[in-house]
């Protein structure tokens, strides 16, 4: 018998009561948000018709390194947390590497992902508010999911605009959402302004998470007593998420191991920045120098291929800019079966990092992505999100190249949650139907052609 067990959960009292906020001890901070009518950094105030007032205020906290979680949140994190993290000893003995891998698995939940460590804290604070309403977007639909299941309990009302190719290509997850009481519709539509706008300019657009959060938007802030909540790339969700961290972090102690490696998927930077939170503090204060590896899409390289810059954060170019890896905010990603990961730009915070050289980031294509979610699913028995399943092609990798090499390492991966709702893009990896696409340079020179101009610092 291996003397570390395969899984280890944390007791309930060893679980967080405080979610870590990373930008305390960056050296440097993200650039300030801008408001796009005054080209100005963005006030608390600004922000409150979008946001609630205390994720308004989390959103611009960049002093306070520790954040009480609400009793309320913990009672429902205690449903379904803390989460496991598990070695793979199945995976390690396929690769015949003296690599030690660890996952840390946030599958355990209804919405089958991460996302709902985030979803609880924006309905706790909207219903603690008052709000009766809330709006999203979602892509592959774990986000939706989430957000629809902590609506219901917390008793709000809720409308998600969903990516027009995953609203058509998971249908179950939008039976899911509908389960719990959400109002779902494909983007673009037709039943906004912004929608309409870019139904007019591409009838056949297959949508990107650019334009659902544009119409989002518009419908909060058009509708009486409702705010926007969004399940990635703000602050304030990096904040939540690093939950995720704390508690890998925490197991690995009691295991008495530290990861030389930990691997992340991204997209717009939840998982990736909530999983490395406590170890990219560690590489701050100089405690440690773990690798961090971002893993995204060859069909969506926002950090690998894009350009750091400020940038609209949707399509309708109604949001505050943000400085961020972007491929322009006109760029709309191949419809690919990687819907989470579908995004132009990334974290402003992880962005930072890795223009810092704090973070390495790689692209993989779709193919070889769900090559390494078979072989993983049939090693340790979980079906792994094509979104996951980036992080684990990585770790995939690394492991090969520590036999190659005779090196052990400790690799820690985020497998963020399950694909037992892509069965779609199972089925046409499964029929080799399944294809990859890579823009071109001409392709990305279009989507940089939207990046705004702003007098004085982007011209």
């Amino acid at each position: 018998m291996p003397k570390i067990p395969h899984r280890l959960y944390l007791t309930e009292d060893q679980m967080p009561k405080q979610w870590y906020n990373l930008r305390a001890d960056m050296k440097e901070q993200p650039d300030a948000m801008l408001n796009p009518q005054t080209g100005k950094p963005v006030t608390e105030q600004e922000l409150y018709p979008i946001f609630c007032e205390e994720l308004a205020r989390q959103e611009l906290d960049a002093t306070n390194r520790y954040i009480d979680i609400p009793e309320e949140i913990l009672e429902e994190y205690m449903i379904y947390r803390p989460s496991p993290l598990i070695r793979a000893y199945n995976l390690e003995k396929a690769l015949d590497t003296p690599a030690k891998i660890y996952y840390k698995f946030e599958g355990n939940n209804t919405s089958g992902s991460h996302k709902l460590n985030s979803a609880i804290a924006q309905a706790y604070y909207a219903k603690k508010q008052g709000i009766k309403r809330l709006t999203t977007e979602t892509g592959a639909g774990q986000w939706g999911t989430a957000l629809a299941e902590a609506c219901a309990y917390f008793g709000l009302e809720l409308d998600v605009f969903q990516v027009k190719c995953s609203y058509e290509q998971k249908p179950f997850r939008r039976a899911i959402m509908e389960v719990f009481d959400a109002t779902v519709t494909p983007s673009p539509s037709i039943t906004t302004e912004a929608g309409r706008k870019i139904l007019a300019e591409n009838p056949n657009t297959t949508g990107s998470l650019g334009c659902a959060i544009s119409e989002a938007v518009e419908k909060a802030v058009t509708t009486e007593s409702c705010r926007y909540v969004l399940g990635s790339v703000l602050n304030q969700v990096l904040l939540h998420q690093s939950i995720i961290g704390i508690e890998s972090k925490t197991a690995m102690e009691i295991l008495g191991e530290y990861p030389d490696v930990v691997i992340g998927c991204a997209g717009g930077g939840s998982n990736l920045g909530g999983l490395i939170a406590p170890f990219m503090q560690d590489k701050l204060t100089g405690k440690a120098n773990p690798r961090i590896l971002a893993v995204e899409p060859a069909s969506c390289p926002s950090l690998t291929r894009g350009r750091y810059a400020y940038d609209f954060c949707d399509t309708g170019k109604v949001t505050p800019m943000a400085r961020m890896y972007t491929l322009g905010a006109d760029f709309i990603p191949a419809a690919n079966h990687a819907g989470g990961l579908r995004y132009h730009g990334m974290s402003p915070i992880v962005s930072k990092l890795y223009h810092d050289g704090y973070i390495d980031a790689t692209a993989v294509q779709q193919t070889d992505v769900f090559d390494a979610a078979v072989y993983f699913a049939k090693k340790e028995t979980i079906l792994p999100a094509p979104e996951s399943a980036h992080a684990i092609r990585a770790a995939i990798d690394e492991a090969i190249k520590c036999r190659e090499s005779g090196e052990s390492k400790t690799i820690l991966f985020g497998l963020t949650g399950t694909g037992y709702f892509d069965m779609t893009a199972y089925s046409s990896y499964r029929a080799k139907t399944m294809e990859n696409y890579i823009p071109t340079d001409e392709e990305l020179e279009k989507g940089f052609a939207s990046l705004p101009k702003i007098p004085g610092i982007q011209e």
